[in-house]
């Protein structure tokens, strides 16, 4: 388990605010029902500064969530992505972790929320490897989960709070179990993605991810993950993954902008590969801390400086 470093300050509803004033009532419409939006992003030391790593798409895919849930986000894109910047340099951060969210406040406490008032927050901490550093270096062990990721047929494809309880049932099973993490199925019996990562397969040097038509969430690392494996030579393909796929595969990694590329080591007791990470992953991770990191010249649009 990773622990967040407190900040100083939040910045709620436009404002500044010290961190131990940043409260919401026990009334609030998101704590009971999960009614919420939000978003995961990371600001490394990058080459010129500090930069958020693609800060304004993120906060695009914000403003898509907010838009699916019928919530007034309020700001414009380009207002969330100032009011983020404002709050990192507000903590003197050099890089940190930025959490968004959209989560509907006072005013109703039924299942009809017109009535209630749409808040908006920005929180950042200090926040190491989310899976561990030897994670990171090692890989880590992963097991499916007995609880079936949720059907883009019953929710928007949208990062919203309240599905993440289905997340959470699988993570807590995995931990509970021994492992580092989960894998999930979707309702037909195929990978959708981690608790909270999206998953790449590489057999014989093509390297495969799940669709987003299995139900796993429109990631922005999983993009850029792509984009650069495939600017870099590698076949990179959409296609549906099964379960048994995993056990005969030559290299497994995880991507998220907690997680950002994560070896897998293990998948139910099986080791993946040679049982460490293998070159195809090492690559990708080599070259998504280039391009976070401000190296890569060809990828300095995915960075706002902060």
């Amino acid at each position: 388990m990773v622990v967040m470093d407190t900040a100083r300050y939040i910045w709620m509803d436009g404002r500044i605010v010290d961190f131990e004033d940043a409260t919401v009532h026990v009334l609030t419409h998101a704590l009971h029902y999960g009614t919420g939006v939000f978003e995961g992003i990371r600001a490394y030391e990058a080459v010129g500064g500090t930069a958020g790593f693609r800060l304004t798409d993120h906060m695009r895919r914000l403003a898509r969530s907010a838009k699916s849930y019928r919530m007034d986000l309020g700001y414009s894109v380009d207002e969330m992505v100032e009011a983020a910047k404002e709050v990192v340099r507000a903590n003197e951060f050099s890089s940190a972790y930025i959490r968004p969210i959209v989560f509907l406040g006072l005013g109703a406490l039924g299942l009809d929320p017109r009535n209630a008032k749409v808040q908006v927050a920005i929180i950042t901490w200090q926040w190491g490897a989310y899976l561990g550093e030897e994670g990171i270096l090692n890989g880590i062990r992963v097991k499916v989960s007995s609880w079936r990721r949720f059907s883009h047929d019953a929710f928007p494809n949208a990062k919203a709070t309240g599905t993440y309880i289905n997340s959470i049932l699988a993570k807590r099973e995995a931990v509970t179990d021994g492992y580092d993490e989960a894998l999930m199925l979707n309702s037909e019996g195929s990978i959708s993605e981690g608790s909270g990562e999206n998953l790449f397969v590489i057999r014989d040097g093509v390297i495969y991810t799940p669709p987003l038509s299995a139900g796993c969430l429109d990631g922005i690392t999983r993009n850029s993950v792509m984009t650069l494996l495939r600017d870099d030579g590698y076949e990179v393909v959409e296609k549906v993954i099964h379960r048994s796929d995993l056990y005969y595969c030559d290299e497994l990694f995880m991507t998220g902008t907690a997680a950002e590329v994560t070896p897998v080591r293990e998948v139910d007791n099986r080791t993946v590969g040679s049982g460490r990470p293998g070159p195809v992953t090492r690559r990708a991770q080599e070259i998504y801390a280039d391009a976070y990191t401000g190296k890569l010249d060809e990828y300095t649009d995915w960075l706002d400086y902060i």
